[in-house]
């Protein structure tokens, strides 16, 4: 939620920082970061209202799978391959092994 909150309210920012191929696309940052936080909240809410992990668990995980093909994808467009395929690819295995542990959860 932090990067996408960074991406929604400092497009200018995150592409100095994290985005750095051109075109500068601002709108695109918008949308990427309120993506972001919408993905963070499904994952969020539940925790906090103490309701079902699973399916945003399985939503959040089928975008974040989806995110590294693109930047599989995309790779000789720019950015950052060696840190941004390990830290996407980390992400999705933290979000498999937190499924797991909510399936085995409910059967337990």
């Amino acid at each position: 939620m932090v990067t996408g909150a960074w991406a929604f309210l400092a497009p200018l920012s995150f592409f100095n920082a994290v985005a750095t191929f051109a075109p500068t696309n601002v709108h695109l940052l918008h949308d990427a970061g309120a993506f972001q936080v919408g993905l963070g909240l499904a994952l969020a809410a539940p925790v906090a209202l103490q309701a079902p992990l699973r399916a945003p668990l399985i939503a959040v995980l089928a975008a974040s799978i989806l995110h590294v093909v693109a930047h599989l994808e995309d790779i000789r467009l720019g950015g950052h391959p060696t840190t941004d395929l390990a830290v996407l690819t980390l992400i999705c295995l933290a979000l498999a092994v937190a499924l797991v542990i909510e399936i085995r959860a409910k059967h337990a």
